[in-house]
């Protein structure tokens, strides 16, 4: 039988990974930052007429512009963005792929901070861009020194930065942003798949957009819109850097059901929004917990949560699972990271934890 290793694949991609977050049918799912209170059903419907119509054309491409949806999603952005600062594609990981598609590849490099989002590392080498690795502050925070120092030692050619940050939940504070930008030449990708669940008033690297035309904002209707299955990112940006990702994307790549699924759901923002402040409660609810169990949770600003403490993650892992409850366990020493579900999904949560006597010096 043929493996992989007999096939004629490129050099630089022998050896590696692929994305790989395990996919298990429980009853309490927590494991990859999804909104496990679903669409609202009133908002379903309207979808699914609005879906029901583009079938009606579905013998025609698409608009290769997506051009309502991309004035929709300017509209909710606000910031005074247009249709011209948009860009959108099927995910944020698609966003990604296509920024190193048009910015970095062969030769050219791109600076992230682990621990962060693994699939950045993972797509970086699926377009021969080389990932290099900057340190953290303590507590997983980045300073403008840091940034700058970090730019300043690798000399890349872009820098990403996730703002909450995953798996941590860390922000990323906008002189941080500000300075990369102005410490280099490259391009400053900050990716703020979690920005609705940030404290309220906390302000987006939306609002550094003037006057930067190498920085760019990306963004996902996965979390907080509940819109994980539908497959739709976006990216503000210059308009520059539109025409960029033209020159890299394929043709009519927003299918006409994607579009008018994410149009009908952007129509809707407000009771998709309403989710987001329970997820809040539920996130807050985890971090005020968790350390009456023995566990050192990090400061979130986003829908999950990652705790220290635990002795040996993957029998506390294997337990939850055990009891029907599916985390994240990321290879970080001692620690586990869990979503932040339901009011029911967070109480099964604790309780399983509750009874897998995994907490580093919580039991004698």
């Amino acid at each position: 039988m043929t493996s992989l290793d007999d096939l004629p694949i490129r050099d630089d991609l022998r050896g590696r990974e692929p994305y790989g977050a395990p996919q298990r049918t429980v009853k309490v799912a927590l494991n990859v930052n999804e909104n496990s209170h679903g669409v609202p059903e009133d908002v379903a419907h309207d979808i699914v007429r609005q879906v029901a119509e583009a079938i009606l054309t579905i013998h025609r491409y698409p608009d290769r512009e997506f051009t309502v949806l991309r004035e929709r999603l300017a509209g909710y952005l606000g910031h005074g963005l247009s249709a011209a600062n948009i860009w959108a594609a099927n995910g944020s990981n698609e966003v990604t792929q296509q920024v190193l598609q048009a910015f970095g590849g062969p030769g050219r490099s791109v600076l992230g901070f682990p621990p962060t989002y693994s699939m950045h590392s993972i797509l970086a080498g699926a377009t021969g861009t080389e990932w290099v690795e900057g340190r953290r502050d303590e507590g997983f925070r980045i300073s403008p020194e840091t940034v700058v120092a970090e730019i300043d030692r690798t000399r890349p050619d872009i820098v990403f930065l996730c703002a909450p940050n995953n798996p941590t939940g860390t922000g990323v504070p906008l002189e941080t942003i500000a300075a990369a930008y102005d410490a280099f030449d490259g391009m400053v990708f900050v990716d703020e798949a979690y920005a609705e669940f940030m404290p309220s008033g906390a302000p987006s690297a939306l609002t550094l957009l003037p006057d930067r035309p190498r920085l760019m904002v990306s963004r996902t209707m996965s979390k907080a819109f509940a819109f994980a299955g539908a497959r739709v990112g976006y990216l503000a940006s210059d308009p520059a850097v539109a025409d960029a990702l033209r020159l890299v994307r394929l043709p009519y790549h927003l299918s006409a059901l994607t579009q008018a699924a994410a149009i009908a759901a952007l129509g809707h923002a407000d009771e998709m929004l309403g989710m987001v402040e329970e997820i809040k409660v539920q996130r807050d609810r985890l971090m005020a917990e968790l350390p009456g169990l023995g566990y050192s949770p990090w400061p979130s600003e986003a829908n999950f949560v990652l705790f220290g403490g635990v002795a040996d993650p993957h029998a506390t892992w294997q337990h939850l699972l055990d009891h029907d409850v599916l985390v994240r366990d990321l290879g970080i020493p001692n620690t586990l990271r869990v979503s932040a579900g339901t009011e029911s999904e967070t109480t099964a949560f604790l309780a399983a934890l509750s009874g897998a006597d995994g907490a580093l010096g919580a039991r004698s």
